[in-house]
């Protein structure tokens, strides 16, 4: 009874904890929309003299339409090209020359740029960022140098990484009717076929001030950072055209799907990705623990049992894909020597039944409760972490003050609802089973 009542007050003490945690260090940040659209969120920190410039556009490879996969990724890189006021190829020097540094990443659901600058930099940022929304280079030169580099970019990260096919697989698989049957990498086929007169209606389209948000957090004066918005950004045209947002829903998988890929590995591996609800729901934030609980550290449960007891594996691990439509929940596993691929799926299926039918004991939940306070802390304590999640939080759910509450809602979860989550979704018909196999075991 004492020990109950001991990690019960724990338990009160860690949600006390996360709401003085979002409060005392709390994250003030200006939000406002210029005429054109444009979203932007200001949030100052003066604790070191550096900045984050970035924006996000919200275009991803879900917005692609079939035959065209691979757009948005690559304008992530045609994007660097230059503009009529940037030659080909400056906007990397032009940071460097100024003690920055500067990158970009694209997924399913957004494209992300950013440059992270000395304060007294950050007019260089906006000018660097509302010459690529307003006038981009897609001209010839560029579109065929950056098919060349994705094409290069696919091949070593893909083609040619062990288990690198692995995405493409899952998804495709997992997937029959939603764009996220398609990496965000997209084919060599759809680049190649595609004109400049299509590239250039993508552009025109998509990357438009009524489709950004601007996020800058760091060293700033918020008046003199709107002033020196509206030299730059006030004067670039609302996008003329509809952003198309697909409406596309996956029906409900009935029925377990398997696929055996032969690759140039040595070790086999089985990864199993089971549909989940978009992130931000309620059962989200208790998956996205539970797969904390599956592989958060050397001590998490696959780990511990599949690597270090049983042998049976090198490198187990889960992974909740956080998407703006329902994504995928992905548990893998790489077997060690002379384990076979059916044993290693045994014995990860044994792991997903235990989560489901043993209750979950206080000490395990209140560390997997402070694993994730301590990432979500972790998160956000860079100004770069900081306007990438107000960008995120702005975009995804309307709701850029997150970067506050959010914290509250893993809180909120119970070891109950990790349970009853794992029931729900985790089952054999809703999942996709992969065995990746060597090469030299193909039959002929």
């Amino acid at each position: 009874m004492k020990r109950k009542l001991f990690f019960s007050l724990l338990w009160c003490a860690a949600s006390f904890a996360a709401v003085a945690q979002t409060k005392g260090n709390k994250i003030d940040f200006t939000e406002y929309t210029l005429p054109n659209g444009l979203h932007v969120i200001l949030h100052q920190d003066k604790s070191t003299p550096n900045v984050a410039v970035s924006v996000l556009y919200h275009v991803g490879s879900k917005n692609e339409v079939q035959g065209r996969s691979g757009f948005a990724h690559f304008f992530e890189h045609l994007m660097f090209e230059g503009t009529e006021n940037i030659d080909r190829g400056e906007y990397s020097s032009l940071v460097q020359k100024a003690g920055g540094a500067l990158n970009a990443n694209t997924s399913f659901d957004r494209t992300y740029y950013y440059e992270l600058l000395p304060s007294n930099q950050v007019e260089l940022g906006l000018w660097l960022e509302a010459e690529r929304m307003k006038h981009a280079k897609i001209d010839q030169v560029g579109v065929e140098t950056q098919r060349k580099v994705v094409q290069e970019e696919k091949r070593e990260r893909i083609d040619n990484q062990p288990y690198g096919s692995m995405g493409e697989n899952v998804f495709a698989l997992a997937y029959k009717e939603h764009p996220y049957k398609t990496m965000p990498i997209g084919s060599f086929k759809d680049l190649n076929a595609a004109s400049i007169d299509e590239f250039r209606d993508f552009y025109k389209t998509f990357y438009v001030p009524n489709n950004a948000t601007l996020s800058i957090a760091g060293d700033i004066n918020i008046d003199d950072t709107k002033k020196m918005i509206e030299k730059y950004f006030s004067s670039i045209p609302k996008g003329s055209k509809e952003i198309p947002r697909p409406s596309i829903k996956e029906p409900k998988q009935t029925e377990e799907r398997r696929k055996t890929v032969y690759d140039n590995i040595q070790l086999p591996a089985v990864i199993q990705a089971y549909h989940i609800p978009a992130q931000g729901t309620e059962d989200y934030y208790a998956l996205s623990m539970l797969t904390t609980m599956l592989s958060g550290g050397e001590s998490a449960r696959l780990t511990k049992s599949l690597v270090d007891k049983q042998q049976k594996a090198v490198a187990a691990g889960s992974i909740p894909f956080p998407t703006e439509d329902p994504g995928l929940f992905l548990t893998f596993a790489i077997a060690n020597m002379g384990v076979n691929v059916d044993e290693l799926e045994k014995a990860m299926n044994a792991e997903i039944e235990r989560v489901k039918t043993e209750p979950l004991s206080n000490r395990e939940f209140q560390k997997l409760r402070n694993q994730v306070e301590s990432n979500f802390v972790q998160q956000n304590s860079t100004v770069a972490g900081r306007a990438e999640s107000l960008a995120n939080y702005a975009v995804y759910f309307g709701d850029a003050n997150l970067i506050n509450t959010e914290l509250q809602r893993y809180m909120n979860v119970t070891k109950e609802d990790i349970k009853r989550v794992a029931n729900e979704y985790l089952t054999k018909n809703n999942r996709v089973v992969l065995h990746y196999l060597p090469k030299s075991s193909q039959p002929e």
